[in-house]
Protein backbone atom coordinates (compact mmCIF):
# COMPACT_ATOMS: atom_id res chain seq x y z
CA UNK A 1 0.00 0.00 0.00
CA UNK A 2 2.99 2.03 0.56
CA UNK A 3 4.10 1.80 -2.86
CA UNK A 4 0.19 3.07 -4.13
CA UNK A 5 0.41 5.91 -1.74
CA UNK A 6 3.77 7.47 -3.11
CA UNK A 7 2.31 8.32 -6.50
CA UNK A 8 -0.44 10.87 -4.70
CA UNK A 9 2.36 12.51 -2.60
CA UNK A 10 2.69 14.84 -5.60
CA UNK A 11 0.55 17.39 -7.61
CA UNK A 12 -1.41 15.93 -10.31
CA UNK A 13 -1.52 16.30 -14.13
CA UNK A 14 -4.31 18.34 -15.08
CA UNK A 15 -7.54 16.55 -15.19
CA UNK A 16 -5.46 13.43 -14.19
CA UNK A 17 -8.87 11.57 -13.28
CA UNK A 18 -10.32 10.28 -10.15
CA UNK A 19 -9.64 6.52 -9.77
CA UNK A 20 -13.42 6.39 -8.52
CA UNK A 21 -16.82 7.35 -10.19
CA UNK A 22 -17.84 10.26 -7.10
CA UNK A 23 -21.35 10.91 -8.06
CA UNK A 24 -22.53 7.18 -8.55
CA UNK A 25 -20.49 5.55 -5.93
CA UNK A 26 -22.77 3.17 -3.90
CA UNK A 27 -22.09 4.84 -0.24
CA UNK A 28 -20.86 8.61 -1.41
CA UNK A 29 -23.86 9.46 -3.22
CA UNK A 30 -25.93 8.38 0.14
CA UNK A 31 -24.51 11.26 1.50
CA UNK A 32 -25.01 13.10 -1.46
CA UNK A 33 -28.31 12.82 -1.93
CA UNK A 34 -28.76 13.70 2.17
CA UNK A 35 -26.80 16.67 1.99
CA UNK A 36 -29.22 17.75 -0.87
CA UNK A 37 -32.35 17.44 1.28
CA UNK A 38 -31.20 18.61 4.02
CA UNK A 39 -33.05 22.10 4.14
CA UNK A 40 -30.41 24.16 6.19
CA UNK A 41 -27.40 22.94 4.77
CA UNK A 42 -25.71 24.65 1.82
CA UNK A 43 -23.89 21.97 0.73
CA UNK A 44 -24.83 19.71 -2.55
CA UNK A 45 -28.15 22.18 -2.97
CA UNK A 46 -28.56 25.90 -1.61
CA UNK A 47 -30.71 26.21 1.67
CA UNK A 48 -34.55 25.74 0.87
CA UNK A 49 -35.46 28.91 1.83
CA UNK A 50 -32.77 30.26 -1.47
CA UNK A 51 -34.37 27.52 -3.76
CA UNK A 52 -37.82 29.30 -2.92
CA UNK A 53 -36.97 32.48 -3.86
CA UNK A 54 -34.79 31.58 -6.91
CA UNK A 55 -37.70 29.75 -8.69
CA UNK A 56 -40.04 33.11 -7.60
CA UNK A 57 -37.41 34.92 -9.04
CA UNK A 58 -36.90 32.50 -12.40
CA UNK A 59 -40.96 32.72 -13.02
CA UNK A 60 -40.74 36.42 -12.78
CA UNK A 61 -37.77 36.92 -15.59
CA UNK A 62 -39.44 33.84 -17.82
CA UNK A 63 -42.88 33.39 -16.54
CA UNK A 64 -44.31 29.71 -17.59
CA UNK A 65 -46.97 31.37 -19.68
CA UNK A 66 -44.53 32.41 -22.49
CA UNK A 67 -41.62 30.35 -21.36
CA UNK A 68 -43.32 27.15 -20.32
CA UNK A 69 -40.81 24.19 -21.32
CA UNK A 70 -37.71 24.23 -19.21
CA UNK A 71 -34.85 21.99 -18.94
CA UNK A 72 -32.96 21.42 -15.76
CA UNK A 73 -29.38 20.74 -15.88
CA UNK A 74 -27.90 18.79 -13.02
CA UNK A 75 -31.08 18.34 -11.08
CA UNK A 76 -30.48 16.39 -8.55
CA UNK A 77 -33.40 15.00 -6.53
CA UNK A 78 -35.14 16.82 -7.84
CA UNK A 79 -35.42 20.04 -5.59
CA UNK A 80 -35.97 22.75 -8.49
CA UNK A 81 -37.56 20.39 -10.91
CA UNK A 82 -40.42 20.00 -8.05
CA UNK A 83 -40.72 23.69 -7.74
CA UNK A 84 -40.53 24.10 -10.86
CA UNK A 85 -43.10 22.29 -11.83
CA UNK A 86 -45.08 23.68 -9.00
CA UNK A 87 -44.93 27.40 -10.65
CA UNK A 88 -45.84 25.93 -13.68
CA UNK A 89 -43.23 24.92 -16.06
CA UNK A 90 -43.40 21.95 -17.49
CA UNK A 91 -39.75 19.93 -16.55
CA UNK A 92 -37.57 17.39 -17.79
CA UNK A 93 -34.76 17.14 -15.28
CA UNK A 94 -31.14 15.60 -16.25
CA UNK A 95 -28.50 14.65 -13.89
CA UNK A 96 -25.43 12.01 -13.78
CA UNK A 97 -25.91 10.66 -10.38
CA UNK A 98 -28.37 7.34 -10.39
CA UNK A 99 -29.68 7.39 -6.33
CA UNK A 100 -30.24 11.23 -7.22
CA UNK A 101 -32.62 10.59 -10.48
CA UNK A 102 -34.10 7.77 -8.75
CA UNK A 103 -34.87 9.53 -5.53
CA UNK A 104 -36.53 12.45 -8.16
CA UNK A 105 -38.61 9.97 -9.79
CA UNK A 106 -40.28 8.13 -6.78
CA UNK A 107 -41.08 12.07 -5.86
CA UNK A 108 -42.61 12.58 -9.02
CA UNK A 109 -44.94 9.45 -9.13
CA UNK A 110 -45.57 10.55 -5.26
CA UNK A 111 -46.77 13.94 -6.57
CA UNK A 112 -47.98 13.36 -9.72
CA UNK A 113 -46.46 16.62 -10.81
CA UNK A 114 -45.53 14.18 -13.99
CA UNK A 115 -41.72 15.11 -14.38
CA UNK A 116 -39.71 13.99 -16.70
CA UNK A 117 -36.13 12.95 -15.36
CA UNK A 118 -33.58 11.39 -17.16
CA UNK A 119 -30.28 9.92 -16.27
CA UNK A 120 -27.32 10.71 -17.87
CA UNK A 121 -24.47 13.09 -18.61
CA UNK A 122 -25.71 16.48 -19.71
CA UNK A 123 -22.41 17.00 -21.82
CA UNK A 124 -24.48 14.13 -24.00
CA UNK A 125 -27.79 15.85 -24.35
CA UNK A 126 -28.86 15.75 -28.01
CA UNK A 127 -32.32 18.15 -28.04
CA UNK A 128 -33.25 20.57 -30.79
CA UNK A 129 -35.20 23.72 -29.93
CA UNK A 130 -37.36 22.02 -26.92
CA UNK A 131 -37.12 24.34 -24.55
CA UNK A 132 -37.98 27.86 -23.71
CA UNK A 133 -35.94 27.66 -20.52
CA UNK A 134 -32.26 25.92 -19.66
CA UNK A 135 -31.12 26.08 -15.93
CA UNK A 136 -27.35 25.19 -14.82
CA UNK A 137 -27.75 25.64 -11.10
CA UNK A 138 -25.23 26.04 -8.03
CA UNK A 139 -22.28 26.82 -10.29
CA UNK A 140 -21.75 23.48 -11.58
CA UNK A 141 -20.11 25.40 -14.91
CA UNK A 142 -17.10 25.77 -13.41
CA UNK A 143 -16.77 22.26 -12.46
CA UNK A 144 -16.45 21.65 -16.42
CA UNK A 145 -13.00 21.80 -18.37
CA UNK A 146 -13.37 24.54 -20.88
CA UNK A 147 -13.52 21.94 -23.77
CA UNK A 148 -16.78 20.41 -22.25
CA UNK A 149 -18.11 23.95 -21.50
CA UNK A 150 -17.56 24.83 -25.25
CA UNK A 151 -19.16 21.59 -25.50
CA UNK A 152 -21.79 22.14 -23.05
CA UNK A 153 -22.66 26.00 -24.20
CA UNK A 154 -23.41 24.35 -27.88
CA UNK A 155 -25.31 21.72 -26.49
CA UNK A 156 -27.88 24.10 -24.47
CA UNK A 157 -27.92 26.65 -26.99
CA UNK A 158 -29.16 23.86 -29.74
CA UNK A 159 -31.67 22.69 -26.94
CA UNK A 160 -33.28 26.38 -26.63
CA UNK A 161 -35.79 27.95 -28.87
CA UNK A 162 -35.37 30.94 -30.16
CA UNK A 163 -35.58 33.80 -27.63
CA UNK A 164 -35.39 30.91 -25.05
CA UNK A 165 -32.92 31.50 -22.13
CA UNK A 166 -29.97 29.90 -20.55
CA UNK A 167 -29.84 30.83 -16.85
CA UNK A 168 -26.16 29.75 -15.09
CA UNK A 169 -24.31 30.67 -12.16
CA UNK A 170 -20.75 30.55 -11.47
CA UNK A 171 -18.28 31.09 -8.80
CA UNK A 172 -15.88 34.31 -8.74
CA UNK A 173 -12.44 34.13 -7.93
CA UNK A 174 -13.44 34.85 -4.47
CA UNK A 175 -13.97 31.41 -3.61
CA UNK A 176 -11.07 30.70 -5.12
CA UNK A 177 -8.62 28.20 -2.25
CA UNK A 178 -4.73 28.52 -1.33
CA UNK A 179 -3.24 25.62 -1.51
CA UNK A 180 -3.20 23.47 1.40
CA UNK A 181 -2.92 19.70 2.78
CA UNK A 182 -4.74 18.10 5.76
CA UNK A 183 -5.87 14.68 6.76
CA UNK A 184 -8.30 13.33 9.19
CA UNK A 185 -9.41 10.46 10.23
CA UNK A 186 -13.26 8.51 10.52
CA UNK A 187 -12.77 5.73 13.43
CA UNK A 188 -16.49 4.51 12.65
CA UNK A 189 -17.39 5.56 8.87
CA UNK A 190 -18.27 8.88 7.40
CA UNK A 191 -18.98 10.58 4.21
CA UNK A 192 -16.55 8.94 1.90
CA UNK A 193 -16.66 5.77 3.24
CA UNK A 194 -18.28 3.13 5.47
CA UNK A 195 -15.31 2.07 7.30
CA UNK A 196 -13.46 3.62 9.73
CA UNK A 197 -10.51 5.49 7.29
CA UNK A 198 -7.98 7.91 6.64
CA UNK A 199 -8.79 11.09 4.09
CA UNK A 200 -5.73 13.06 2.93
CA UNK A 201 -6.50 16.37 1.30
CA UNK A 202 -5.15 18.60 -0.75
CA UNK A 203 -6.00 21.84 -2.49
CA UNK A 204 -3.82 22.94 -6.03
CA UNK A 205 -3.65 25.48 -8.51
CA UNK A 206 -2.72 25.36 -11.80
CA UNK A 207 -1.11 27.97 -14.17
CA UNK A 208 -2.88 27.21 -17.07
CA UNK A 209 -5.01 29.69 -18.92
CA UNK A 210 -8.15 28.26 -17.43
CA UNK A 211 -6.84 28.87 -13.65
CA UNK A 212 -7.63 25.74 -13.02
CA UNK A 213 -7.99 24.54 -8.97
CA UNK A 214 -8.55 20.77 -7.71
CA UNK A 215 -9.57 19.54 -4.73
CA UNK A 216 -8.03 16.32 -4.52
CA UNK A 217 -9.21 13.42 -1.73
CA UNK A 218 -6.95 9.96 -1.00
CA UNK A 219 -9.62 7.83 1.21
CA UNK A 220 -7.21 5.23 2.58
CA UNK A 221 -9.19 1.89 4.33
CA UNK A 222 -7.53 -1.07 5.40
CA UNK A 223 -8.10 -2.70 1.60
CA UNK A 224 -7.83 0.02 -0.58
CA UNK A 225 -7.20 3.61 -1.70
CA UNK A 226 -9.22 5.70 -3.62
CA UNK A 227 -8.55 9.23 -5.06
CA UNK A 228 -11.06 11.60 -6.06
CA UNK A 229 -10.17 14.57 -8.13
CA UNK A 230 -12.80 17.39 -8.00
CA UNK A 231 -11.54 20.21 -10.45
CA UNK A 232 -13.31 23.76 -10.39
CA UNK A 233 -12.77 27.37 -12.15
CA UNK A 234 -13.70 30.86 -11.11
CA UNK A 235 -14.82 33.78 -13.32
CA UNK A 236 -15.59 37.16 -13.88
CA UNK A 237 -18.06 39.20 -15.09
CA UNK A 238 -16.08 39.11 -18.43
CA UNK A 239 -14.57 36.21 -18.63
CA UNK A 240 -18.16 34.36 -18.45
CA UNK A 241 -19.24 36.39 -21.41
CA UNK A 242 -16.01 36.03 -23.89
CA UNK A 243 -17.08 32.01 -23.25
CA UNK A 244 -20.98 32.42 -23.88
CA UNK A 245 -21.07 35.12 -26.33
CA UNK A 246 -19.51 33.26 -29.24
CA UNK A 247 -21.63 31.12 -28.98
CA UNK A 248 -24.77 33.19 -30.59
CA UNK A 249 -26.60 34.28 -28.05
CA UNK A 250 -28.31 37.78 -28.34
CA UNK A 251 -28.34 39.04 -25.19
CA UNK A 252 -26.69 38.59 -21.60
CA UNK A 253 -28.19 39.97 -17.96
CA UNK A 254 -26.30 39.63 -14.96
CA UNK A 255 -27.09 39.46 -11.28
CA UNK A 256 -25.61 38.55 -8.07
CA UNK A 257 -27.24 35.12 -7.64
CA UNK A 258 -29.89 33.06 -9.20
CA UNK A 259 -32.59 34.81 -7.04
CA UNK A 260 -31.83 38.06 -8.70
CA UNK A 261 -29.88 39.67 -6.39
CA UNK A 262 -27.86 42.99 -7.87
CA UNK A 263 -24.77 42.17 -9.47
CA UNK A 264 -21.55 43.36 -7.98
CA UNK A 265 -17.79 43.21 -8.89
CA UNK A 266 -17.23 41.94 -5.03
CA UNK A 267 -19.70 39.00 -5.05
CA UNK A 268 -18.96 35.46 -4.54
CA UNK A 269 -21.30 34.40 -7.16
CA UNK A 270 -22.41 35.87 -10.89
CA UNK A 271 -25.66 34.78 -12.41
CA UNK A 272 -25.63 35.19 -16.23
CA UNK A 273 -29.45 35.13 -18.10
CA UNK A 274 -29.19 34.65 -21.85
CA UNK A 275 -30.89 34.89 -24.33
CA UNK A 276 -30.93 33.00 -27.79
Amino acid sequence: MFNELKKYLVKPGLYTPSTNNFWDDEHISKGLLAAHLNPDWDAASRKHKFLDQSVRWIRKIAPPAQYKFLLDLGCGPGLYAERFSSAGYVVTGVDFSKRSIEYAKEQTLMKKSNIRYLYQNYLNINFLEEFDVVTLIYCDYGALSKTERRQLLEKVYQALKPNGKFIVDVFTPRMRNKESRSWSYSAEGGFWSPEHHLCLEAVYQYDDEDETELRQVIVITEENVKCYNIWDHFFTKEKLLAEIEPIGFKSFEFYGDVAGKEFSETGETICCVCTK
